[in-house]
């Protein structure tokens, strides 16, 4: 069994896969082709977003966005300690501070109440994260930042096709970022990603950015990285997009067939609200004991993953500066959080199977965790 089936959803798309890669091999314009131009389109109208900037990486996306908003050593933007940690990552790599806020227990996103309290005159941004694939309270946070006036650059790596309130994620903010490395609801054959803003001003910055800072061949009138998104993975996304809103809705369904099957286990599932959807990046559950859950499940062949098993203010890297705070729901949840197999592909025999193993393990009618 697959934690995430890339194989079929290749089989499916092969002839148009390929028939895309073939096209970048005969031209030979393996960087900035036409297929970066032609995915920005296509991305930017899927979102609705003013403009789309394809970059290789969702973890240079965030980069990327703080370098457009002149987030400088210093500085301090807002997140969330419950996160892969390239989103804390980016905050810190450029000299500023991650300030942390603890997450919703119910969602496992950034718990929008405790936001104010952490603003400061240092506060540039704040940069709430999509995790698991269910978009944050973005109109909350967007009204907290505007009195402040204050940047939300969204970390969507997880939740691209999921929307809040009838808008698609990444068009939900001053910036919206999103990743798509293979594992991602969609994914390239590599490392890519996009950034999405209505602000012409913030996009032009963004595109000279990820080209070492250029506004024309040789003149830098920014700092700015090699951030570009090669020829062939664009290629890659623009031949998944054919069935991508197919996917968005199988993952939909699978995710709220996971829900009522997993009904009244011990295995605790997350909310998911009602005016907004995910895309299940990760279909995850909290359950006690979770060495012996795992083991339980890998005896059974069915593949797992922890994500994630620390708070980033509890890994080496930002412990120091982090000392002496606590995040207790961020805490908790990294010790019980675990995800099962999830993609377009899982058919119900599958998906039967998988949950018959983990009422095994947590029996109906067991103490709730």
């Amino acid at each position: 069994m697959d934690f995430i089936d890339l194989k079929t959803q290749y089989a499916a798309l092969r002839e148009s896969v390929n028939a895309r890669i073939q096209k970048v091999l005969d031209h030979g314009q393996y960087v900035m082709g036409p297929e970066v131009a032609e995915l920005e389109a296509r991305l930017a109208a899927w979102t609705g977003a003013g403009h789309c900037i394809a970059v290789a990486s969702g973890t240079e996306a965030l980069l990327i966005a703080l370098l457009a908003l002149e987030v400088k050593p210093g500085d301090e933007v807002i997140t969330t300690p419950f996160t892969f940690a390239a989103t804390a990552e980016m905050i810190a790599l450029i000299g500023a501070r991650p300030v942390f806020v603890d997450v919703e227990e119910d969602t496992a996103n950034i718990d929008v109440s405790k936001i104010e309290a952490a603003i400061t005159s240092c506060t540039r941004a704040i940069m709430p994260v999509a995790l698991y694939g269910q978009p944050a309270d973005m109109d909350e946070i967007n009204a907290i930042a505007a009195r402040h006036k204050l940047p939300v650059i969204e970390d969507a790596a997880q939740s691209f096709g999921a929307s809040y309130k009838g808008r698609k994620s990444c068009n939900l903010s001053t910036i919206g970022c999103t990743s798509f490395f293979p594992s991602k609801p969609l994914g390239c054959y590599g490392d890519g990603g996009a950034i999405f803003t209505g602000d012409a001003a913030l996009a032009t910055a963004m595109r000279e950015i990820r080209v070492h800072g250029q506004s024309g061949r040789y003149r830098h009138t920014r700092i700015g990285v090699g951030g570009r998104m090669d020829s062939i993975q664009c290629a890659v996304v623009l031949a998944k997009l054919e069935r991508f809103d197919w996917e968005v809705r199988q993952r939909i369904e699978i995710g709220a067939h996971y829900d009522a099957l997993l009904s009244g286990s011990q295995a605790r599932k997350f909310s998911l609200r009602a005016d907004r959807t995910s895309v299940y990046a990760q279909y995850t559950v909290c359950v006690a004991g979770r060495e012996a859950f795992e083991q339980h499940m890998k005896a059974r062949g069915i593949p797992t993953a922890v994500h994630y098993p620390l708070s980033l203010h509890q890994q080496p890297a930002y412990a120091a500066q982090q000392a002496g705070l606590s995040f207790p729901v961020s805490e908790r949840l990294a010790r019980e959080v675990i995800s099962l197999p999830m993609h377009a592909d899982l058919d119900e025999r599958t998906q039967q199977s998988i949950v018959a193993a983990v009422r095994e393990f947590a029996p109906v009618g067991g103490k709730s965790i």
